[in-house]
């Protein structure tokens, strides 16, 4: 299977699984001149998430959940404010980064919520 469709498929789950815990869909593959956020959602009191999907097919080189380094982290916080500048309707809301991983060959879903957070909110 090719990469992108790889992970157009993880997205699709972590979607779905994000629809399963009552969330729903603002915006997918948000792209700003920043970077890309793969999945904005919304649930009730807690705001908007800004979500990070990770595909793996080998944890040869870690995770996808510990991929999501400094720099990769950096480029989220920024498409992120981007993102709120542009829908003023979210910027009074609580705004949080999760990072969802999944693995090769498996059903599992690693949900990591308020993965990092950002100092100057």
């Amino acid at each position: 299977m090719e990469q992108d469709a790889r992970g157009r498929e993880a997205e699709d789950r972590a979607l779905e699984f994000l629809r399963q815990q009552g969330m729903k869909l603002v915006a997918r593959n948000f792209n700003s001149r920043y970077g890309e956020i793969d999945l904005i959602m919304q649930h009730r009191e807690q705001g908007v998430i800004f979500v990070e999907v990770r595909y793996r097919h080998s944890h040869r080189w870690g995770s996808g959940a510990e991929s999501v380094n400094g720099k990769k982290q950096a480029k989220l916080i920024r498409t992120a404010l981007y993102f709120l500048q542009q829908n003023p309707r979210w910027q009074s809301m609580p705004a949080r980064f999760d990072v969802i991983a999944l693995g090769g060959g498996t059903q599992q879903i690693d949900w990591i919520s308020d993965a990092f957070s950002v100092s100057a909110w």
